[in-house]
């Protein structure tokens, strides 16, 4: 059970959180939450999950890829960020975690108790929707406290701009 949210207590806001990572679908995402963000006068939390590595035995390796991993977590981070400000003059909030996208998504709802809606984007290509997409759908195990919006990845920014 996810904590009380406070975003509509005094001095505090509505967040939309926003999985961060390279597809090309994430786009959609940002702007949607961006714009709503904007708009509701809330916040933009964007977090950037990298999976977990299996390199405990080689110890030079993991940190080697866990730099590598992190370089990318912020760089990917950057350029979503610099989308926001640039299409709907928000400025969101950072976060990288390492571990499984759900847990972490989760953890970050709990840590947070601004954040009131996930905002994810379905992929349009033929491997489907993505995997957290997916398992939202599926009901298979994967559950958020907090209502979960599935952005079409086949939106144009106009569409997105039209529909918040």
């Amino acid at each position: 059970m996810v904590s009380k949210r406070l975003s509509r207590e005094e001095g505090h806001r509505r967040k939309f959180l926003c999985v961060v990572d390279d597809t090309p679908e994430c786009d959609r995402a940002v702007i949607y939450a961006a714009s709503r963000a904007a708009r509701s006068g809330g916040g933009l939390v964007m977090l950037y999950v990298i999976p977990p590595g299996d390199f405990q035995h080689w110890r030079g390796v993991e940190e080697m890829m866990r730099a590598e991993a992190m370089d990318k977590a912020e760089e990917s981070l950057a350029r979503r960020a610099e989308r926001a400000r640039a299409f709907a003059a928000i400025d969101p909030e950072l976060v990288i975690r390492e571990g499984k996208a759900p847990d972490a998504i989760n953890a970050v709802i709990e840590e947070d108790r601004d954040i009131s809606i996930l905002v994810l984007a379905a992929g349009v290509g033929n491997e489907g929707p993505g995997p957290l997409v997916s398992a939202v759908a599926a009901k298979s195990g994967i559950g958020f406290a907090i209502p979960v919006t599935i952005v079409p990845g086949n939106l144009s920014d106009d569409d997105i701009v039209a529909v918040v």
